[in-house]
């Protein structure tokens, strides 16, 4: 009897631990996505510096890609506390970030002196690697949030997770209309 009660003891122990580290992982994920698009953040200013130089009479889309870099940097998210609404919340605020750094990236057409200039070219390259480093970790937390997940409904560590309280964590999901290609004009 008092083999089995210390099997079972041992397994409630892993089944915590391992809940534990699961929710860790997501924890750390989401600090690398926050990471990433504060990258995206701390280069915007010097994008918008470089057109603003060259295209003064730009000043409405200059002026929404600083209000919505605003925007997007304002939104916090506790990854332990975070619900769906509030993951929804910071990627329509990042989505919006990226609208406007599209429009930008379209007014910058219009100027062949900009395009030309080595700090806008290198200022876009930059963005354009700090884009596919913010997909890797939103794809590395959607993961480490699936593994978690998982860990949390699997019997029967989920009578673990329901005794202590550990709970789904939400995924990031393609925005709406991210199914359509956007329409690119010259």
């Amino acid at each position: 009897m008092l083999g089995v009660l210390a099997i079972i003891a041992l397994w409630a122990v892993n089944a915590y631990n391992g809940l534990v580290a699961g929710e860790e992982e997501v924890e750390s994920a989401w600090s690398q996505v926050e990471n990433q698009f504060q990258r995206r953040a701390d280069l915007v200013p010097n994008l918008v510096a470089t057109v603003k130089g060259y295209a003064a009479h730009e000043k409405e889309t200059l002026e929404g890609v600083v209000e919505a870099r605003a925007k997007a940097t304002q939104i916090t998210i506790d990854p332990a506390n975070a619900t769906a609404e509030q993951l929804m919340a910071f990627q329509k605020a990042q989505g919006e970030l990226s609208q406007a750094l599209g429009r930008l990236l379209a007014v910058a057409e219009n100027y062949p002196d900009l395009k030309a200039n080595e700090n806008f070219r290198d200022l876009q390259a930059q963005l354009e690697g700090t884009e596919n480093r913010i997909t890797v970790a939103r794809q590395q937390f959607n993961d480490s949030a699936r593994a978690y997940n998982t860990k949390v409904r699997r019997f029967p560590s989920n009578i673990i997770a329901g005794i202590c309280g550990f709970e789904k964590k939400p995924y990031f999901e393609a925005e709406e209309g991210a199914n359509k290609a956007p329409k690119v004009e010259f």
